[in-house]
């Protein structure tokens, strides 16, 4: 699965410049791209959630699994590839520039998980807190557990960022000696493990691709910032595989049910989306540097890990409010991908725009006041820095285990909560900050 070029060693332009992102700094373009995948992404998570009235009986249900267009709607809307490619980049400059500061591989661990983790452990224990006060309220038990699930669900991407991110210096070290290898390696393991559960039609073997096809996207933001631009027939290979692999039953041809187990088509699909961010990198530099996209990509990605966090619950929260609301006024809502429903779409997107604006801006206070009192240990030992990361994604792991249960979401906060002590030390001088992207 390598389709790209050995990547060449840093070198001067002929204007005197280095490649993006070669001297391990940031690039305008790439931050643009993170913060446009973020809002792709909530903006798809809002479009699944629908909210109905069905035979006298509240329904939140994902709208979109029955709509005939959701899988060619797919393989435009699935910016998850290009967003880990992204996340690669800025892991991988910053690993960078906090090893030539001395910081070991354990050290980079410790302080990723101690600033990452204080949000989403807020954002699940007011999930659970949510959760609780629906039932105690008398809220019909199956309307908090489908709650609970759907707001579940994006957790995914936390559990495998963790663990990305823990390995980004193993990672690194990997591509700095073998970058070829690397991506082969990573490459042939997710086809094997697709190819498994194809033949044996066991399920559970794709979730080994949770690791594998996350880490190889991941893997090509390394390539990105050592200069690497794939061409145009790269990404159609990559699409040509892709399709291929369909064919043959390997993956589904909708690329968010291919997240669940991730599958190949995955990876080629980012593969496809580097080529074609390497070919808008121009164009996309240019719109990065007009201020007001400036100012907008930075505030996104500056609360990154805070939006992601905290918009499904409250996107959910909305949607219940706007059942309440509707019913108490004698109105109806329209089901889901009705002609109603989608031209109601637009001022349900300003809606969720506003409510996430406004969680944003209070949670950012109540993580600024976690974080300040979290302490980074600043040396740990490497076995105390993988058990953090460990940790924190047994507690996702436990969340989506549990289908997004009350119990599943406390324990999993605990579990969250005990990763955050392991990489943390009271008596060393606070030296965490706002976690800016994810």
């Amino acid at each position: 699965m390598s389709l790209i070029s050995t990547p060449p060693a840093p070198r001067a332009s002929s204007h005197g410049r280095t490649p993006p992102g070669a001297g391990g700094g940031r690039d305008a373009a790439v931050d643009l791209i993170r913060a446009a995948c973020l809002v792709a992404v909530v903006v798809v998570h809002a479009l699944m959630v629908g909210v109905s009235v069905q035979g006298g009986e509240p329904v939140l249900e994902n709208a979109l699994e029955p709509w005939d267009g959701f899988t060619s709607f797919s393989w435009f809307a699935q910016m998850m590839p290009l967003f880990f490619i992204a996340g690669g980049f800025a892991a991988a400059t910053h690993y960078k520039r906090l090893r030539l500061r001395g910081v070991t591989a354990a050290g980079y661990v410790a302080s990723r998980m101690g600033r990452l983790l204080p949000i989403p452990l807020l954002a699940a224990g007011a999930t659970a807190a949510i959760l609780a006060a629906l039932a105690l309220l008398g809220v019909d038990p199956t309307i908090v557990a489908t709650a609970g699930w759907r707001i579940s669900q994006p957790l995914w991407f936390l559990g495998v960022y963790v663990l990305c991110s823990a390995l980004v210096p193993a990672m690194v070290a990997m591509h700095d000696r073998a970058p070829r290898a690397t991506l082969v390696a990573l490459g042939a393991a997710i086809l094997t493990v697709d190819g498994l559960r194809l033949v044996t039609g066991v399920e559970p073997i794709g979730f080994a691709n949770l690791l594998f096809v996350w880490l190889f996207v991941q893997q090509l933001g390394l390539w990105l910032a050592d200069g690497a631009a794939p061409g145009a027939r790269t990404a159609v290979v990559a699409l040509a595989g892709g399709a291929t692999w369909i064919a043959i039953g390997a993956s589904p041809a909708n690329l968010f049910e291919a997240l669940n187990p991730p599958t190949a088509v995955l990876a080629l699909l980012g593969v496809a989306q580097y080529a074609v961010f390497a070919a808008l990198r121009p164009w996309l530099t240019l719109l990065a540097d007009v201020p007001a996209v400036r100012r907008a990509a930075d505030a996104i990605n500056l609360r990154a890990m805070t939006i992601y966090s905290w918009h499904m619950p409250a996107t959910v929260l909305l949607a219940g409010g706007v059942l309440v609301a509707t019913q108490l006024l004698g109105g109806q809502l329209p089901l889901p991908l009705s002609d109603a429903w989608w031209l109601s779409r637009p001022a349900w997107f300003v809606g969720v725009a506003g409510v996430v604006a406004v969680t944003v801006v209070v949670a950012g206070r109540l993580e600024r006041r976690a974080l300040a009192r979290v302490r980074i240990v600043t040396r740990p030992t490497p076995l105390r820095a993988a058990a953090a990361a460990l940790v924190a994604a047994a507690g996702v792991l436990v969340i989506l285990a549990g289908a997004g249960a009350l119990a599943a979401w406390l324990c999993g906060a605990a579990l969250l909560a005990g990763a955050l002590l392991l990489c943390s030390d009271r008596g060393q001088k606070a030296n965490a900050a706002p976690s800016s992207t994810p």
